[in-house]
């Protein structure tokens, strides 16, 4: 490791680099450029994962949510277009025989004035379970989300949004405790919530489903509901499996497409997914294509100067000079170009992904999000730019050592 502190190698590498300015530099920005593209590439597609992620957030991603629409087909003496109202008996129906669902959360959701003092609004009340709050995490600001002693005893307490209480309570007023009227019934608010900045389900206050069904007189209808399968299920089965259930338990036609509606973020997450997937593949291929091709620039500017000083290569292995000890030098000159080139393109790389990120990475229609790369991945681009330049180096350094003393002396 003694020559790496030597005083003369460097001055040697440094004089042959001042030699070569325009030809070096032109392959630097080379080596530089691949490196230079992996980062932003890599760091941008980090940013398009980040946004999406962002975007289901707060939702179990491997989720489907299921409604009853209306018939597009006769079936069992039924007529074409009959509404299909879903019941808990589905939900309990599809819990029992479908293998691999997690959480399941019936939900039902009507319209309703609410009034606090001399403030009112019209917002979207939803009947709920406890278990929403594990499917879609609430994100609650102050107090809880509903629970079981609610649904239990029928209780008139709510769940409100945050934009809500900004309408009807005061600036810093505390809301847990106090009430508000929904279609002239008072409710205790119980726990306060943010609102999603992704998906919204028309979520504005929350009251325990026993309680809503027995308020809005539904009886055991339901307006949706929301299934989530184990981490290793497929979701888009579990969705085919229900939807068979349900078209049984309410005679619909089997190729009637249209009687119930679904949205299956599954199935969306997965194709993003995979698209993500190729697109940092791609990313890397352009990328290590690219810095291969600009070290094999460098080892060729590196034969070109082994030619240009054989003579001088012939004076020194006359003068005692050892093979490894030329080789040596070779290769460090290798090493330091790929390193200064690695290096630049990083830094370029970074300052490119912050101007992306104030560009295009602000606000909710922002395009991506926190567009960076992984410690990690950059220090794994360093080593492999380090080991090439390395191997690439001990081309023209095994051509260096090739020459014989006498015909090095000889050339002109």
């Amino acid at each position: 490791m003694k020559f790496l502190f030597d005083i003369d190698t460097w001055q040697e590498i440094f004089s042959s680099i001042r030699k070569n300015k325009t030809r070096t530099g032109i392959t630097i920005i080379g080596v530089m450029w691949g490196i230079f593209l992996l980062v932003v590439l890599l760091g941008a597609a980090k940013g398009i994962e980040n946004k999406f992620n962002s975007i289901f957030g707060d939702f179990a991603t491997n989720s489907v949510f299921i409604w009853g629409k209306q018939t597009s087909k006769p079936f069992k003496g039924f007529q074409e277009g009959k509404p299909i109202t879903l019941k808990l008996g589905d939900v309990e129906k599809i819990k029992n025989e479908i293998k691999g669902i997690d959480l399941i959360a019936p939900r039902s959701q009507a319209g309703g004035i609410v009034i606090r003092k001399f403030q009112s609004g019209n917002f979207t009340i939803s009947g709920d379970f406890p278990v929403l709050d594990k499917i879609q995490n609430k994100n609650i600001i102050y107090g809880r989300f509903i629970n079981h002693n609610d649904i239990k005893e029928k209780k008139k307490v709510c769940v409100i949004e945050e934009e809500i209480y900004k309408q009807l309570f005061e600036i810093d007023e505390y809301p847990i405790g106090k009430l508000i009227i929904i279609n002239g019934i008072n409710y205790t608010v119980v726990g306060m919530f943010k609102a999603s900045e992704t998906i919204r389900l028309g979520d504005n206050i929350h009251i325990p489903f026993s309680t809503f069904q027995q308020v809005y007189n539904r009886g055991d209808n339901i307006s949706w509901m929301i299934i989530t399968g184990k981490p290793e299920s497929d979701i888009v089965q579990i969705e085919k499996d229900a939807k068979l259930i349900l078209r049984n338990l309410h005679k619909v036609h089997p190729e009637d497409k249209r009687a119930f509606g679904g949205m299956n973020l599954g199935d969306m997450f997965a194709k993003v997914t995979e698209f993500l997937m190729g697109m940092q593949f791609l990313t890397w291929f352009v990328g290590i294509a690219t810095l291969i091709a600009g070290v094999f620039a460098i080892g060729n500017i590196l034969l070109i100067t082994v030619k240009e000083r054989t003579k001088e290569i012939g004076i020194r292995r006359a003068l005692g000079a050892k093979p490894w000890e030329i080789k040596r030098q070779i290769i460090l000159e290798s090493v330091f170009l790929t390193s200064i080139a690695g290096a630049l393109g990083i830094i370029f790389g970074g300052i490119v992904l912050m101007i992306i990120e104030a560009l295009w990475g602000k606000g909710e229609e922002s395009i991506l999000l926190n567009p960076t790369v992984d410690i990690p991945v950059i220090i794994i681009a360093a080593i492999t730019l380090v080991v090439l330049g390395t191997l690439i180096g001990l081309i023209p350094a095994h051509t260096a050592v090739s020459i014989r003393p006498i015909e090095a002396l000889r050339e002109e």
